[in-house]
């Protein structure tokens, strides 16, 4: 077997441990505040947003096309640099699990991926447009989230200021359900389809009879789509209890009005940005939203505290993963591993 081909074979399986671990550590963005509202329980809930992140993930492509070949140059790009930046990810993620902070597991892996190529070719393997696409994620999804949960909430307490605390609580038990279920979905289609663009990054610089079944062209792959919609789903399903609570109970109380709020407000942002094909943080989103949601009661109602050390981890995951991603592309290179 030649050094390539063992490489392609490794980003796939990485890839898909990737995704694995993606839903794993991200099924608190989609089932936190459900659960925190007690609406479903933790079980229950992971189930639903493991089978609606497999159908978000098949919905379509646009993010992975972004990833694929809108961030780096595709036709620069090595196995190598492609396994250096899914081992970043995959340890960024543990780690950051490990310390229960909700980071976010799509920036992970963009970075991993423009530190290995930099290491590789310098800084002109960057597609700017691409990058400017990420960096308006990182700089505007949570502010536009907050900014929305904040309305949506202030008009529901609006439209809702005639009617008893118990019609509201079951009311909304109900309708959480649906948020919920459009929030897990809407994971899907973004953050499922990351590692769909990364795998058929690495199966386009391969060639051979794998660019001959896309027409010599980037393109992402059917069973690349199953196989990842799969990986997030079970991923998902099996759900990160500690970032739960870091999400459901540690930012704001949240009663089922205010996840109803969250929920719908990040589902549509991040719909938003997949159809444009921006690859966003659902971390983000969420986070932003359940902020925006809980300042409207009192700016006391919101651990301030929690928030800030979930930004930071934020903060920390661009220049982190871009230097993990470099080292690791270079170590590889120093020891023989390469295409």
């Amino acid at each position: 077997m030649d050094n390539a081909l063992a490489l392609l074979i490794a980003v796939v399986v990485l890839g898909l441990i990737f995704e694995f671990v993606n839903g794993f550590h991200d099924a608190a963005n989609s089932i936190a505040t459900v659960v925190a509202t007690r609406v479903l329980t933790p079980l229950q809930a992971t189930a639903m947003a493991g089978t609606l992140d497999f159908l978000g993930a098949l919905s379509g492509v646009a993010v992975a096309t972004t990833v694929g070949k809108g961030i780096v140059d595709a036709t620069r790009v090595t196995e190598d640099i492609v396994v250096a930046a899914l081992l970043t990810a995959v340890a960024w993620d543990l780690l950051t699990f490990w310390l229960a902070l909700p980071t976010s597991s799509s920036h992970a892996l963009i970075f991993g991926v423009i530190g290995a190529a930099v290491s590789r070719h310098g800084w002109d393997v960057v597609i700017a447009p691409g990058l400017e696409k990420t960096t308006f994620g990182i700089a505007y999804s949570p502010a536009i989230a907050f900014l929305v949960g904040y309305g949506l909430m202030l008009g529901i307490y609006w439209l809702l200021r005639n009617l008893s605390y118990g019609v509201v609580n079951r009311v909304f038990g109900k309708a959480q359900l649906l948020s919920a279920a459009y929030m897990a979905f809407s994971h899907g289609g973004n953050d499922g389809q990351k590692t769909m663009g990364i795998i058929s990054l690495a199966l386009f610089a391969y060639g051979g009879p794998f660019a001959a079944e896309c027409g010599a062209q980037f393109c992402v792959p059917l069973w690349v789509k199953v196989a990842c919609a799969l990986a997030i789903g079970l991923g998902t399903a099996t759900g990160g209890r500690r970032i739960i609570k870091t999400m459901g109970h540690r930012i704001t109380a949240l009663k089922p009005v205010n996840g109803f709020a969250a929920e719908t407000t990040a589902g549509t942002v991040i719909t938003i940005a997949t159809q444009f094909g921006i690859p966003i943080s659902t971390t983000h989103a969420i986070s932003g939203a359940i902020l925006g949601v809980g300042a409207t009661r009192r700016l006391s109602a919101v651990r301030w505290g929690i928030a800030g050390r979930i930004v930071t981890a934020w903060v920390l995951t661009i220049p982190g993963c871009f230097v993990m991603g470099y080292l690791i592309a270079m170590v590889m290179r120093a020891v023989g591993i390469h295409a």
